[in-house]
C-alpha cells in the first residue's frame, strides 16, 4: 500500500492550499481515511476524518469552517481543501487510512495522543506546508 501526498508549499495567512493523497494497492471505499498533521517540536494531531460506514467527517476544533475533506473512490485519491490558512496550520501534513475495524474517526479526530504510528495502518510520507507572510 502507497499513499502519496502533494500540494503541500508557502501560502501567506488568509490564503488556500488544496491537499491530494493518491493511494494505490488500497481501494479507500470500506476504510477509514484522514489527515494529520505535525508542527514542528509537537506531537502528530489529527485533523479531518471521513469515517468508513456513511461518510460522516470529523474536524478538529482549530479548523472547523475552514478545512473540507473529501475522497474519489473511483480515482483512489482523498483530498483536503484547506482556506483562511493561519501560521499555526503550519506542520507537515499526512494522510492515513485505517483499515482495522477498531479504529473510528473518534479516535483519530481528535484522538489520544500519540496518534503515530498505531492510530492508523498506514500513513503517506507528509507534505510540508508553511503559512508566513
Amino acid at each position: 500500500v502507497q499513499l502519496q501526498a502533494s500540494g503541500g508549499g508557502l501560502v501567506q495567512p488568509g490564503g488556500s492550499l488544496r491537499l491530494s493523497c493518491a493511494v494505490s494497492r488500497l481501494t479507500l471505499d470500506g476504510y477509514v481515511t484522514a489527515w494529520l498533521r505535525q508542527a514542528p517540536g509537537k506531537e502528530h494531531e489529527g485533523v479531518s476524518c471521513i469515517s468508513r460506514h456513511d461518510g460522516s467527517t470529523f474536524y478538529a476544533d482549530s479548523v472547523k469552517g475552514r478545512f473540507t475533506i473529501s475522497k474519489d473512490n473511483a480515482k483512489n485519491t482523498l483530498y483536503l481543501q484547506m482556506n483562511s490558512l493561519k501560521p499555526e496550520d503550519t506542520a507537515v501534513y499526512y494522510c492515513a487510512v485505517g483499515r482495522r475495524s477498531s479504529i473510528a474517526c473518534p479516535a483519530v479526530v481528535p484522538g489520544t495522543s500519540p496518534l503515530y504510528p498505531h492510530a492508523m495502518d498506514h500513513w503517506g510520507k507528509g507534505t510540508q506546508v508553511t503559512v508566513s507572510s
